[in-house]
């Protein structure tokens, strides 16, 4: 159908491709947003993709990388599906932090789920060298002046309602620190969903609720403007 695309994933040594055909609700509208339902709908598709393709347990990082964490963040860490984040060049002790998170429950993805019992608390290093060390791809600005506001926002904050400028925590050009991660050229959809969740309550993962404070401070306008920013630092 013209309002619909697939998302193919093949999986390394397997001559098998699971394609899932996800309705255009999965992708974000033109100005960023993304719609309602799409992160079920991604989750659902990417799912059974997985399931259908993934091999049995892997036995080391190099094979959970390139045949389970493969199918959504791709071979060198940088995401093609708006929905989930490029991982390449984000910071091994970030990435660290929010793997053993979801092991330990402590942060939930519907998309993670059947995603986390193959991963081992001695495997997390592993795979947080790897994607540390990839190189991140640039992203794209779709609106250049809802990224000139989300660049004030960041760099300056909002002062009438206390939001503080990001730049203090993510650094100047977006690439973050150990603490606080890499959001240069990240997808605008995915960057957009986490600042909801860290507004709703849904994300709970952040030390000192940092984050869910900030969130809960921010417009969805505000939200998607930092996000749209964000995408082309």
């Amino acid at each position: 159908p013209s309002n619909c695309y697939v998302l193919s994933f093949i999986m390394p040594d397997r001559d098998l491709r699971a394609g899932a055909v996800v309705s255009e609700a999965v992708s974000p509208a033109r100005d960023g947003r993304v719609r309602s339902g799409s992160r079920v709908m991604a989750c659902l598709a990417i799912t059974a993709a997985w399931m259908a393709a993934t091999p049995a347990p892997a036995d080391d990082v190099t094979t959970l990388v390139t045949t389970v964490c493969n199918a959504c963040h791709m071979p060198d860490g940088n995401s093609v599906v708006p929905m989930f984040p490029k991982l390449a060049g984000q910071h091994a002790e970030y990435l660290e932090k929010q793997l053993a998170d979801y092991v330990a429950g402590k942060r939930a993805n519907d998309a993670m789920g059947p995603v986390i019992p193959q991963i081992k608390a001695a495997d997390i290093k592993g795979i947080a060298a790897f994607y540390a060390g990839q190189k991140p791809a640039p992203g794209t600005v779709n609106d250049a002046a809802l990224a000139e506001a989300g660049r004030k926002l960041y760099e300056d904050g909002n002062e009438e309602s206390g939001v503080p400028a990001c730049v203090g925590c993510h650094q100047p050009a977006g690439e973050g620190n150990p603490r606080f991660p890499r959001l240069a050229g990240q997808h605008q959809a995915y960057t957009s969903l986490e600042m909801q969740d860290f507004k709703t309550g849904l994300r709970a993962n952040d030390k000192g609720k940092v984050m869910r404070a900030v969130a809960d401070r921010l417009t969805e306008t505000e939200i998607y403007a930092v996000a749209e920013y964000l995408a082309g630092l």
